[in-house]
C-alpha cells in the first residue's frame, strides 16, 4: 500500500487529509500526526481577551474533524529522513511514506528575546493571546486594570495572522471605551515595520484607524530585551517603550523537527516554491500554510487557498506529472476595528489590498478597506464556516486566485480624524 503522510493537523494539515480522503485510491494510506488531543480554532482567541468565555466553541476533538478514512497518529515527529522517506516520533516508532507534506505550523518562541520568557511567566503584567492559556490570563488581567500604559509589542516577523496585532488594540480601545476607563489607558502598538501594515493602500487606511483612536504608533522598533523589573522594552538602537501591561507577539519559527531535520531555515519554516508549494530541494515533500517560508500571510485562508492548489499537485506528483504553478498568494481576511465593525482585505504576491466589492463587482455584498458592520458579522459567521465546509475540505465558492473583480485601484477616501464613541462591540466571535 501507498503512503501519504501529512505532519501537522492544523487547519492546513486536516483540510488537506480530508480533501485527499476523496481523492486518493483505495490503495492510499493517508496518515496524519500530531500530538495534540483538540484542535484549535486559532481565530477565537482575539476575542477571548475581552470577555468573551466560550472556549469551548474554539475547541473540537480532533478525532472529529478528520475524515473515517484518516488515521491519525497522535505522536510528536522527532525527525524526519527525506532519503530514507522515514519519519522518526517521538515515542519511538517510525512511519514510512511515498509523499509527504509538512503542515506543522508556527510555534511561539519567547526564549529568543532576552527576558521575555521568564517576563512572561513572572508578576502577570506580561501576556500574550496567541495561546488559549495565554488569552485566558490576559482576560483577567484587562478585567482589573483600570489605568496605565498598555503596549502591544511585535518581537519580529512573520507572525500568525499578522493583522491580529491591530485588531487587539483597536478591540481593546473599545472595550476601556465601554468601561468608561479609556482616558486612563495608554495604549501603544509597538512593531518592527516602518508602519501600520506593509502594502501601501491598506497601511493609509489602517494608519488612519489607529491614529482616530488615539493609539500611539512606534515604528521600526527591534526589539533587543525585555526588563520586567524596570517594566520596559527595549530596542536595538536604545530606545525604550515602558509599559504597566506588556502584550507580547513573540518570534515565532517552525517546528523543531524541522530544524532537526535540515528541511527549514535559519527561523525552521520550510524553504517553498511559493507558486508549486514543493519543498526545495525535495522532489517528494511538499509544505503548506504557516511551516512554509513563503511570503502569503500566515492565516487560514491562506492554508485554505494552498490547500487546493496542493490537493491538485499531489495528485499530479503521483501520477508523474509537473506540479503547477497554481499558488498566488491569496490571501483574504477580516479586520476587527470595534464598535461591531470590520474591514475586509483581499490581495496577493502582486496585488495589494485594494477597494471595492467583494466577492461580485457592484454587488458586494461585502466592502473592501471600509469599515462596516457586514464585514463584522462575515467574521463571526466565518466559524461555522470553518468548522462545517472549511476544514472538512468541501468545496467554497471563492477562488484560489485573487480576482480584480470589483477592486479599483483608486484609495478609499477617509474621514476627518475623531475618537469614536461607544460602539456596540459583539462579545463574542
Amino acid at each position: 500500500m501507498k503512503s501519504l503522510l501529512i505532519l501537522g493537523a492544523g487547519t492546513g494539515g486536516t483540510l488537506l487529509a480530508n480533501r485527499m480522503a476523496r481523492r486518493l485510491p483505495d490503495d492510499w494510506s493517508i496518515t496524519i500526526v500530531d500530538p495534540e488531543e483538540n484542535h484549535l480554532y486559532q481565530p477565537g482567541l482575539l476575542f477571548l481577551p475581552f470577555g468573551a468565555r466560550d472556549e469551548a466553541r474554539c475547541l473540537r476533538p480532533r478525532a472529529r474533524t478528520l475524515a473515517r478514512r484518516v488515521r491519525w497518529s497522535r505522536a510528536a515527529v522527532a525527525r524526519v529522513a527525506p532519503e530514507r522517506r522515514r519519519v522518526s516520533l517521538a515515542d519511538g516508532t517510525a512511519l514510512e511514506y511515498d509523499w509527504l507534506v509538512v503542515a506543522s505550523g508556527a510555534e511561539l518562541r519567547f526564549a529568543e528575546t532576552p527576558g521575555l520568557a521568564e517576563a512572561h511567566t513572572g508578576d502577570g503584567a506580561v501576556h500574550d493571546f496567541y495561546s488559549l492559556d495565554g488569552a485566558r490570563r490576559l482576560r483577567a488581567a484587562l478585567a482589573r486594570l483600570e489605568g496605565g500604559r498598555v503596549v502591544l509589542n511585535v518581537a519580529e516577523m512573520p507572525i500568525k495572522c499578522p493583522v491580529a496585532p491591530m485588531e487587539f488594540l483597536f478591540l481593546a480601545d473599545d472595550f476601556f471605551r465601554r468601561r468608561g476607563r479609556r482616558e486612563r489607558v495608554e495604549l501603544t502598538y509597538v512593531t518592527p515595520l516602518d508602519g501600520a501594515f506593509t502594502k501601501p493602500m491598506c497601511n493609509r487606511v489602517l494608519g488612519y484607524l489607529i491614529g482616530a483612536k488615539g493609539i500611539r504608533l512606534e515604528t521600526e522598533f527591534a526589539l533587543a530585551e525585555v526588563d520586567a523589573g524596570a517594566r520596559q522594552i527595549r530596542s536595538f538602537d536604545d530606545r525604550v517603550v515602558p509599559y504597566d501591561l506588556l502584550v507580547s507577539v513573540p518570534v515565532h519559527g517552525g517546528a523543531p523537527f524541522v530544524e532537526a531535520s535540515g528541511l527549514g531555515n535559519e527561523l525552521g519554516f520550510v524553504p517553498t516554491h511559493p507558486h508549486t508549494l514543493q519543498a526545495k530541494g525535495h522532489e517528494r515533500i511538499f509544505a503548506l500554510g504557516d511551516a512554509t517560508d513563503l511570503p502569503s500571510s500566515k492565516a487560514g485562508s491562506v492554508a485554505h487557498f494552498q490547500g487546493e492548489v496542493l490537493e491538485d499537485n499531489l495528485m499530479r506528483a503521483i501520477a508523474g506529472r509537473a506540479p503547477e504553478e497554481g499558488f498566488d498568494g491569496h490571501t483574504n481576511c477580516f479586520i476587527e476595528t470595534g464598535g461591531g465593525k470590520a474591514i475586509l482585505i483581499d490581495f496577493n504576491y502582486e496585488t495589494e489590498p485594494l477597494a471595492g466589492r467583494f466577492p461580485w463587482a457592484g454587488v458586494g455584498p461585502l466592502d473592501l478597506l471600509k469599515e462596516s458592520r457586514l464585514n463584522h458579522l462575515g467574521k463571526l459567521a466565518f466559524r461555522w464556516v470553518y468548522w462545517n465546509a472549511m476544514l472538512p475540505g468541501r468545496h467554497l465558492p471563492i477562488s484560489t486566485r485573487m480576482s480584480m473583480t470589483g477592486k479599483t485601484r483608486v484609495a478609499p477616501a477617509l474621514p476627518a480624524p475623531a475618537v469614536p464613541g461607544r460602539g456596540d462591540s459583539d462579545a463574542a466571535a
